[in-house]
This record gives C-alpha cells, sequence and structure tokens, in this order.
C-alpha cells in the first residue's frame, strides 16, 4: 500500500513540473521582455508605465511561484513555519499581482475617462503611497493565517491522520489535534478566510476590471460615432454614405473588441472556473482528483499570469528593445554564414 502511494505521489510531482516548469519559464521570460523594454527606453519612465512595471514584477513572481501552487491542494508532511510559508507566500503574490492588475486598469481608465484631471490624480501626486497602497493590503491578508487565524490546532481531518494496516484512514475521532506535522490548506485557511477572499476580494477585482474595460470601450465606440459624423459632414456633405475610411474604423472597433472579449475569457474564465470548483468541493468536504486539481490550477493560474503579458506584447514601445536585439543576432548569423560561405 506505501509503495502504491509513494507511486501516486511520484507522477503527481511529475505531472506538477511537467505543467508548470514550462509555463512558468515561458512567464518569466516574457515578463523580462517587457521590463528590458521599459527599461531601456526612457520615453516609458513615466508613471503609467511605472504602474505597469509594478505589475510585471507582481506577474514575474506569479511566474516563479507558479511550480508550488499546485502543492497547496495536496497534503504533505511539513512543520508548522514551514506550511505557513508554503501557503500564504503564494497567496500573497497572487492578492498582489491582482492587486497591481486593478491599478493599471485604474490608471489607463481615469486617462480615458477624465483626460483634463488625468494629471491632478493621487496616483500621480502620490506614487509611493499607491505603490505601497498595491503591496501592502494583499500582504496584511494573507498573512492572517500567521497571527492566529488558522485551524492548525484542530484534527486532520484531510487524511493527514496515520493510516491503518489495511491502508485506510483513521476515524475523525481518533486525529490526534497536533500529533502528525499534516501540511494542508484546510489547516492553514479557514472556510471563512477562503470565502472572504474568493468572494470580498478576488471576484470583486475581476468584475472590477472587466466593469472599467466595458466602460473603455462604450466610451470609444460614442467617439468613433463621433468622429464618422465629422467625417460624413466634411468629405461627403452629409449624404450618409459610409466611406472605406469608416469601414475600417468599423473593422478595426469590432477587431478590438473580439479582442478584449476572447482575452478575458480564455485569461479569466479557466480561473474563475477552478476557483468555484475549489470553493465547492470546500462546501461538500469531499476529496477530489490529484491529477484534476493539478490541471485547474496550473491551467487557472497561468491563463491569469498570461493578462500582463497581452498587454504588454501588445504595445511595440515593450517590444522594441527585444526586437532591435534580435535583429542584431540575426544580422551577425546571416554575416557569418555569408562569410563562410565565400571562404567554401
Amino acid at each position: 500500500m506505501d509503495h502504491n502511494r509513494s507511486q501516486t505521489s511520484l507522477s503527481g510531482e511529475q505531472l506538477i513540473y511537467a505543467i508548470t516548469v514550462p509555463l512558468s519559464t515561458s512567464i518569466i521570460l516574457a515578463n523580462l521582455v517587457i521590463i528590458l523594454g521599459i527599461a531601456c527606453n526612457r520615453r516609458l519612465h513615466n508613471t503609467p508605465n511605472y504602474f505597469f512595471l509594478s505589475l510585471l514584477v507582481a506577474d514575474m513572481c506569479t511566474g516563479v511561484a507558479l511550480p508550488f501552487i499546485p502543492w497547496m491542494g495536496l497534503n504533505r508532511e511539513l512543520s508548522f513555519g514551514s506550511c505557513l510559508v508554503a501557503h500564504v507566500f503564494p497567496n500573497f503574490l497572487f492578492l498582489a499581482f491582482l492587486s497591481n492588475l486593478v491599478m493599471v486598469h485604474y490608471e489607463r481608465y481615469t486617462c480615458i475617462v477624465s483626460p483634463l484631471h488625468y494629471s491632478s490624480l493621487w496616483v500621480h501626486r502620490s506614487f509611493p503611497l499607491a505603490l505601497l497602497a498595491v503591496w501592502a493590503p494583499p500582504l496584511l491578508y494573507a498573512s492572517l493565517p500567521a497571527f492566529g487565524w488558522n485551524n492548525w490546532t484542530g484534527p486532520d481531518w484531510t487524511g493527514c491522520c496515520a493510516r491503518s494496516e489495511g491502508g485506510e484512514a483513521a476515524p475523525l475521532a481518533e486525529c490526534s489535534t497536533n500529533a502528525t506535522a499534516c501540511c494542508s490548506y484546510r489547516r492553514v485557511f479557514p472556510n471563512a478566510f477562503i470565502y472572504l477572499e474568493v468572494y470580498g476580494l478576488v471576484l470583486p477585482a475581476i468584475l472590477t476590471v472587466a466593469g472599467m474595460t466595458g466602460r473603455v470601450l462604450w466610451i470609444t465606440r460614442g467617439q468613433l460615432r463621433d468622429i464618422r459624423r465629422l467625417h460624413r459632414s466634411l468629405e461627403r456633405g452629409g449624404d450618409g454614405r459610409a466611406s472605406e475610411r469608416e469601414q475600417r474604423l468599423n473593422v478595426r472597433y469590432a477587431r478590438c473588441v473580439a479582442a478584449v472579449s476572447l482575452t478575458f475569457l480564455a485569461c479569466w474564465a479557466p480561473y474563475v472556473a477552478y476557483m468555484h470548483v475549489c470553493v465547492a468541493f470546500l462546501v461538500s468536504e469531499s476529496r477530489w482528483s490529484e491529477s484534476a486539481h493539478i490541471a485547474l490550477s496550473c491551467t487557472g493560474i497561468g491563463s491569469m499570469a498570461v493578462v500582463p503579458l497581452v498587454l504588454g506584447l501588445a504595445n511595440r514601445k515593450y517590444t522594441e528593445p527585444a526586437g532591435k536585439i534580435l535583429q542584431k543576432l540575426r544580422d551577425r548569423w546571416r554575416r557569418r554564414a555569408l562569410g563562410s560561405e565565400e571562404i567554401n
């Protein structure tokens, strides 16, 4: 029975690293490319890009912690301090990433909604305070289990109790309060903590980002309507016929709406599904397949971490230095290839 358990644990570990290591490496490298682009371009050294740089740092940290996140749903034998670090630190990085994402969207939203009062916003006048506001609250909330809001002294109800000779888990009544060093998210995060984080922090943040994005698209639609009306009055004499330029504007706006909608669904739908599945199993107090948990957690967190990369890689200013470096390397390779051909 122990041999089967060790093989199951090994296969779960291999699955975690097989999914998370390539995904984590891609996220880290893509963030480094965008960070390099901002650092090398002095024209990008301003407050909006500093907020985006903070988001990239949080996203890169999330990529570093990605291989450890699936372990949070699995039971392990760890001490109290190690178990807290294994759960609190990844949770802090995730909340900090979400907080930075909301701040970036809020800053860009106010730039479009209130362009005249944009430079006088508090996030521009007090940038260090705004930066502290996106990093300190996630750290404080994620650290609450370390200050006593945990179930560590409760029974090992998640299958970490000592097993009998037949391999069956011991009954709940026979579980000692702290006889085993069982590390489980149920022992670190109480149900109230999880509910508050999911429905009080995460979902409102996602809905806020969606609401600001929808509002920006609606404003863009109104501005596009005004441009079309002005264009018709100047070039068409008000006959109401749409020119090729107007049609191109309509097509571009439709593509923008489709791209934003598909990106939002592709990046956030897997995570929202994973989050609700976790809550459903938490309510039912039933255990689920390790493979399903690993696949859902990796897909959900990984897709969410792609959001800043989509925002960054879509801007040519951020990728211009990396493009120049690649072009130089390509030119060198071509020169070497031509030189070797001439020698031969």
